[in-house]
């Protein structure tokens, strides 16, 4: 019985999976032409389509919108009860339909005609109603469902979702959406803060310790264990950075002499310790730690000594 539930759920991968590469084939003129005529539009772009489809045209509303194209969702039964309003004359509207049949787009269809705005058809059947009404047809045509008596859509909505993605992808590379453009249109949640989160945000809100080079050892681990950060930076006059001494240089020092009288901090500072600027990313500061394997970066700008950024501040943060 397990073998027969793993294998099922491997075809119906495979099916999915060739499918999809057929997409390719439906990448052509058509849908550069529809993709020019979403980037020139002066309006948004409505998506609407009924049952599965109107499901993946959520999912590729919400995937425009975050890549930087204006779209909103229109329900395909709900538009002909009023919500057809949504749609503005500058606007276009992309149909999303497996057969381009179904009753409900056969009577919204004319509606969109009447309004003179243009229809985009993500469609599986390129003979149908919806494809021949339509200005621009972007095929998704699949040979079968996944699903054994071949109703269930399932192959078909994969192959809308992979189109949809395609299209979005496309618009975000004709509209130069970069990173920053991302951060602006993510500004919650743990991939937000990965792209805006800055050092100068985290480290502020930490202590600053710090100690002269002539300090004792006393004062050192004083200094380490007030802050609570495991380390201390060695400044001069003016903050001036010299070095740092770390929980682990104490220790190391333990273990090599049991004579600790007249030792000062310049006697067990690391001198050039890596350092990071404050205008730099997080997720860069997290890069500098996991590459040498450290738990703190001290934060400085032309030399001069600023605070401490811990890997703790970052995974309290979620970027880790």
């Amino acid at each position: 019985m397990n073998h027969q539930i793993t294998e099922k759920a491997k075809e119906t991968i495979a099916i999915e999976a060739a499918a999809i590469q057929q997409l390719t084939g439906f990448v052509n003129e058509q849908f550069a032409a529809a993709i020019q005529a979403i980037y020139n539009a002066k309006g948004r772009l409505v998506v609407t389509g009924i049952g599965k489809s109107a499901i993946v045209g959520q999912k590729i509303v919400a995937t425009l919108n975050s890549t930087g194209t204006p779209a909103l969702f229109m329900h395909a039964a709900d538009a002909i009860h009023g919500d057809l309003g949504m749609v503005q004359q500058d606007d276009l509207v992309m149909v999303i339909s497996k057969s381009g049949e179904s009753p409900e787009i056969k009577v919204l269809v004319p509606f969109i005609q009447q309004l003179g705005n243009p229809i985009i058809a993500l469609v599986g059947n390129t003979q149908s109603f919806l494809a021949q009404s339509a200005q621009f047809v972007i095929a998704c045509t699949v040979e079968k469902e996944a699903c054994p008596n071949n109703l269930a859509p399932t192959t078909s909505t994969t192959a809308q979702m992979v189109m949809g993605d395609a299209l979005a992808i496309a618009l975000m590379t004709l509209n130069g959406f970069d990173g920053k453009d991302f951060a602006k249109y993510h500004p919650g949640g743990n991939l937000g803060k990965r792209l805006y989160l800055k050092v100068a945000d985290l480290y502020v809100h930490n202590s600053i310790p710090k100690v002269m080079p002539n300090a004792s050892l006393k004062e050192v681990i004083v200094e380490i264990t007030q802050n609570r950060l495991g380390v201390t930076a060695v400044v001069e006059n003016n903050n001036n950075l010299c070095g740092i001494i770390t929980d682990g240089d104490l220790r190391r020092l333990l273990n090599k002499t049991d004579v600790l009288t007249n030792i000062t901090a310049a006697d067990i500072f690391t001198p050039n310790p890596k350092t990071i600027v404050p205008q730099a990313l997080a997720v860069e500061a997290l890069e500098v730690l996991k590459k040498y394997d450290i738990s703190q970066l001290v934060v400085a700008e032309n030399n001069q000594y600023l605070g401490i950024i811990h890997l703790h501040d970052l995974i309290r943060e979620g970027i880790i």
